[in-house]
Formats: C-alpha cells, sequence, structure tokens
C-alpha cells in the first residue's frame, strides 16, 4: 500500500507545439473560405440597384452638367472638335442656281473664243465647242505636224502664237490631249501611237511656256492614241479628223 502511494503519477501526454498551429492555421482557412461562400450569394435586389446607379451615371456623363467639372468641359471639347472636322470635311453642295450660273460662264467663254476665232480667220483650222469640263479646242494634224512627227511645222509657230494670246487673256486652267488614228506607228522615238500622241500634246505646250511664256502650272497633257474618236475610222478622211490636238479650257480658273 505504501508503495503505491509513493509511486509518482505519470504526466500526462500533450499534443506537440507544431499541431496547435497547424491547426489555428486550418482554422483560418476554414473561416476565410467560408467567407468567400458567404460572398458570392448574390443578392438580386442589391444587383440591380447597382446596376440601375451606374446606368444614370453614365447617362450623366453625356449629358451636359449643371456643375462646371472637368469632365464635362472635356465633353464639350471633344464636341467642338468634331464639328470643326465636319465643317471642313463636308463637300460643296451646289445648288441649281449655282449650276446655272456655270452654264452660264460657259456660254460667255465658248462665245468669246468663236469671237477671237473669227477676227483672226481661223475658223478653217480651229473648231471651239463645249463639253461638261469647257470648252474644247480642235487643232487638226496637218496644221501642226508632219505625219508620224511630233515637232511642230513652221506654219503652226503664227497659229499656236493667236491661241496662246487667247490662254494669255483666259486665266483658266488647260488641258492638251493628243489623238492620233488606228493606223499603228513603230519607230525608235514612238513605238506605239500612245508615245506619238503624247509627245505631240507636250510640243505644243512646251511652246506656250518656252515661247508664249504662259504660266506652266497651267497645263496638263494627256496622250490618248486611237482610243477617242469623233469619228469611225472607217476612211482617209474621217481618220484625218481624228489626227487631232485637243486643248479643253476648263470651266474654271478653280478646277
Amino acid at each position: 500500500m505504501n508503495l503505491n502511494r509513493n509511486r509518482k503519477k505519470r504526466p500526462k501526454k500533450q499534443a506537440p507545439l507544431w499541431m496547435v498551429t497547424y491547426s489555428d492555421m486550418v482554422t483560418l482557412i476554414l473561416v476565410f473560405f467560408i467567407l468567400l461562400f458567404s460572398m458570392s450569394q448574390i443578392d438580386a435586389e442589391k444587383l440591380k440597384t447597382v446596376t440601375e446607379s451606374y446606368q444614370q451615371r453614365v447617362i450623366f456623363d453625356y449629358y451636359p452638367s449643371p456643375v462646371e467639372f472637368e469632365q464635362s468641359t472635356d465633353v464639350q471639347d471633344d464636341e467642338e472638335e468634331s464639328e470643326d472636322v465636319t465643317e471642313i470635311d463636308e463637300p460643296e453642295q451646289l445648288t441649281e442656281e449655282d449650276f446655272e450660273e456655270r452654264l452660264d460662264e460657259l456660254d460667255r467663254l465658248l462665245q468669246q473664243i468663236e469671237e477671237y476665232i473669227r477676227n483672226e480667220g481661223l475658223s478653217e483650222v480651229i473648231s471651239a465647242t463645249r463639253t461638261d469640263e469647257g470648252v474644247v479646242l480642235v487643232l487638226q494634224e496637218n496644221v501642226l505636224f508632219e505625219s508620224g512627227e511630233a515637232d511642230l511645222i513652221g506654219d503652226a509657230l503664227p497659229l499656236l502664237n493667236k491661241v496662246a494670246t487667247l490662254l494669255d487673256n483666259i486665266p483658266n486652267y488647260v488641258k492638251v490631249e493628243g489623238h492620233t488614228d488606228p493606223r499603228p506607228i513603230r519607230t525608235s522615238r514612238f513605238p506605239s501611237n500612245w508615245e506619238l500622241s503624247g509627245a505631240r500634246a507636250s510640243s505644243v505646250v512646251r511652246y506656250f511656256v518656252d515661247e508664249e511664256e504662259l504660266d506652266e502650272t497651267r497645263f496638263q497633257i494627256a496622250g490618248h492614241a486611237d482610243t477617242k474618236p469623233i469619228v469611225p475610222n472607217d476612211s482617209n478622211a474621217n481618220m484625218k479628223k481624228n489626227r487631232r490636238v485637243e486643248l479643253i479650257i476648263l470651266e474654271s480658273e478653280d478646277e
């Protein structure tokens, strides 16, 4: 009996210290996931309220604000810039009166040129007509060039001198176009009618600029070969008419 009383009691087993820390960590993680789960439950009423509030905010951003703040100023500046761009890019709208005025301008220009042609005795070598582009002066090949050549002949210079005087008194821009018949040409200088028609138009413009001192920026040059005949190429007489140089006096000096 005495031996049992004197026997010491064994200490109770305790959990390791790392187990306590581990248990606390697991508990915290469990609480964290519970919070996430509770937050994931969407309240339909609250969602609707937030959505309406956001929509009202967006709408108000696009309407003028009664109170000045930075955003309203930025929106106003953007609107002013867009209005300026619209004004610049908007094409010109011609009214019926403007169109009729342009037609009257072409008629007056044609009358002026026809009167000049009659007074200078050029009716047999130059014809004048009116198109949508302007007034067209037609000079036949035989009064300007030898057959198959692009150098001006001596008899053409007095004629071009009178035409230059006419152009000098008219501020309009001028297109000079060369035309040929369909008969092929193959020389070292002119492999085809394209080169020949372009070279003839160039010779006429070069004379106006170099000899008559007209402003070179007024002129445009084009060679059309036989692609734009004025009559069918079914006879020598018609092909002669198609071999020509046209001076198109454009309808406006702003062209």
